[in-house]
């Protein structure tokens, strides 16, 4: 039975949360998977360990990128909502709640994906026996360097400004209520 002193926004915003934390956690899992099998087709002494170390390192950041931005910010996201509402935050419009699934989500989807697209670039470019790193990184995005930062700093700024909106936003729901109670405990 659904809480009747949530509302509707709310409990659409905190079930996209839920789910999605459910969707990374599984997804980090398998990032965790991907990271050893992969790690594994580059035999070991193959390349120097420095070189081993930095072809198979972005797979293992997915891996806890994935877990941690994925899965506990939107956890975190969702219980900071909850206990504000019941300590009496004021209620948050749906709009600002949509920086959360309509910002955070997505661009954090994208920041994983450009991991995961980075990491196989440098550990397929190893494995194909090409040693310099500074080569393999100039030809990521297929050398196009200035629509590279171009998509990194969109989907990092999206992911920031979107969480910086629900902070401040709950920030200020919070600052309401400690008014309230200071007016009521005045009252009194």
């Amino acid at each position: 039975m659904p809480n009747a002193d949530l509302p509707s926004h709310y409990a659409r915003t905190l079930r996209t949360l839920l789910r999605f934390a459910c969707a990374m956690l599984l997804a980090g899992l398998l990032a965790g998977v991907l990271f050893q099998e992969s790690s594994k087709k580059l035999a070991p002494g193959s390349v120097p360990d420095g070189l081993q170390l930095q072809a198979t390192l972005g797979l293992a950041l997915i891996h806890g990128h994935v877990l941690v931005s994925g899965m506990l910010v939107p956890l975190a996201c969702a219980g900071a909502l909850l206990v504000a509402r019941r300590i009496g935050g004021r209620e948050l419009k749906p709009a600002t709640l949509a920086w959360l699934t309509r910002g955070y989500l997505p661009f954090l989807g994208l920041t994983l994906a450009l991991m995961l697209y980075k990491a196989y670039h440098v550990l397929l470019a190893v494995r194909r026996g090409d040693t310099d790193l500074g080569a393999i990184d100039e030809r990521f995005f297929f050398g196009l360097e200035p629509a590279r930062h171009a998509v990194y700093a969109l989907a990092h700024v999206g992911m920031a400004l979107s969480l910086g909106v629900f902070a401040v936003a709950l920030w200020r729901s919070l600052g309401a209520a400690a008014q309230r109670g200071q007016h009521q405990g005045q009252a009194t």
